[in-house]
C-alpha cells in the first residue's frame, strides 16, 4: 500500500511538473508573441493549460480519495457527458419519464454496482436490461415521431456517458495477484497513455502531416500524426509499465489497443458532432469544448483496457 502511494505520488509529481513547464512556456510565449491577447492560436493554448491544470487537480484528489473519489469524479463526468449529448438529441417532452429513468436512476445504479463490486450485472445492466426495458417508458406515452431515432440516441448516449465511462473506476475492482492496493496507477496509465496520444497526434499533425484520415469528420487528423502519435504513446506505455501488472512488452501492446480505440473513438464523435452540426459538446470547460471532447477518446479504450486486463488475469 506504501509502495502504491508513493508511485502515485511520483506520477502526479511528474504531472505537476509538465505542466509547470507548459504554463511557464505559455506565459513567455504570450509575452513575447500576444501581450495583447491578439494572437488566437497562443491564447487557446493558455487555456487548454489552465484547463489541464484544474483537470489533473480534480483526478489528483480524486486518486487520493480512493475508490469513493474515483467513483464520484467519473459519476458527476458521467451525469454532465450524459447532459451534453442529450441537448443535441431528439428527445421531446414525451421522452421526459425517460430521461429522468436515465439520469436519475440508471447512472447511479450503474456506479452503486461498481461500488459493490457486482461485476456479473454491472457489465450487462445498460447494454441489455436498459436497451430493453427504457424504451418501454417512451413507448407507453404514445409519441410515435421519430420513435426509433428518439431511442437509440438515448440508448447510445447511455452507452456512451455511462456504459463505457463507467470501466475506468471499475478498473479498481479487478482482483490482481501481487497487485493490490495499486488499481489507481491503472487507471492513471490509461487516462495518461490515451491523453498523451491526443496531443502527440495533433503535434505529430502539424510537423509531418500531409495526408488527412477523415478530412470530413476531422480535417486535423492524418496519417502521419496518426502512426507518428500513436508509436510514441505505445514507447511511453513501455516506458510507464512499472504503474501496470504487466510485463514491458505486455504494457505497449496494450498501450498500442487503448491508443487506437482511442482514435477511432475521437472519430465515431466527430460524426456524431458532425452530423449535428456542431463544432464541440459544449463549452463547459475553456479550451477544451465540453466533458464528451474530453472523454470521448477515454470511453472507448476503457472498456477494452478493463475486460481485456481482467481476461489475461484471469487465465494467467
Amino acid at each position: 500500500m506504501e509502495q502504491a502511494r508513493s508511485d502515485l505520488l511520483t506520477v502526479i509529481a511528474g504531472i505537476g511538473g509538465l505542466l509547470i513547464i507548459a504554463s511557464l512556456a505559455g506565459w513567455l510565449l504570450q509575452i513575447r508573441l500576444s501581450p495583447n491577447g491578439e494572437n488566437a492560436a497562443i491564447e487557446n493554448l493558455n487555456d487548454r493549460i489552465r484547463s489541464w491544470w484544474v483537470m489533473v487537480l480534480a483526478m489528483s484528489l480524486a486518486f487520493v480519495g480512493g475508490k469513493t473519489g474515483v467513483l464520484l469524479l467519473f459519476g458527476f463526468c458521467s451525469f454532465a457527458a450524459l447532459r451534453e449529448f442529450m441537448t443535441l438529441t431528439n428527445a421531446t417532452r414525451a421522452d421526459h419519464w425517460t430521461l429522468v429513468g436515465a439520469f436519475f436512476v440508471v447512472l447511479p445504479l450503474q456506479y452503486y454496482l461498481i461500488w459493490i463490486e457486482w461485476y456479473g450485472l454491472f457489465s450487462i445492466f445498460i447494454p441489455v436490461y436498459v436497451f430493453l426495458l427504457l424504451p418501454i417508458v417512451s413507448a407507453l406515452r404514445g409519441e410515435t415521431r421519430n420513435f426509433l431515432i428518439r431511442v437509440a440516441e438515448m440508448q447510445w448516449a447511455l452507452m456512451i456517458c455511462v456504459f463505457c465511462a463507467s470501466h475506468v473506476p471499475a478498473l479498481l475492482t479487478l482482483k490482481i495477484p501481487g497487485y493490490e492496493g495499486r488499481n489507481v496507477l491503472l487507471i492513471a496509465f490509461l487516462v495518461i497513455v490515451v491523453q498523451l496520444s491526443d496531443v502527440l497526434q495533433y503535434v505529430w499533425g502539424k510537423l509531418l502531416g500531409r495526408r488527412k484520415i477523415a478530412p470530413a469528420l476531422s480535417p486535423s487528423k492524418t496519417v502521419e500524426g496518426f502512426l507518428g502519435g500513436t508509436l510514441t504513446a505505445i514507447a511511453i506505455g513501455a516506458a510507464l509499465w512499472w504503474m501496470t501488472p504487466f510485463a514491458p512488452l505486455l504494457a505497449a501492446l496494450m498501450a498500442g489497443v487503448i491508443t487506437m480505440m482511442g482514435f477511432f473513438g475521437g472519430l465515431v464523435m466527430s460524426a456524431i458532432k458532425r452530423d449535428r452540426g456542431v463544432k464541440d459538446w459544449g463549452h463547459m470547460i475553456a479550451g477544451h469544448g465540453g466533458f464528451i471532447d474530453r472523454l470521448d477518446s477515454v470511453v472507448f479504450a476503457a472498456p477494452f483496457f478493463f475486460h481485456l486486463t481482467r481476461y489475461y488475469w484471469s487465465i494467467g
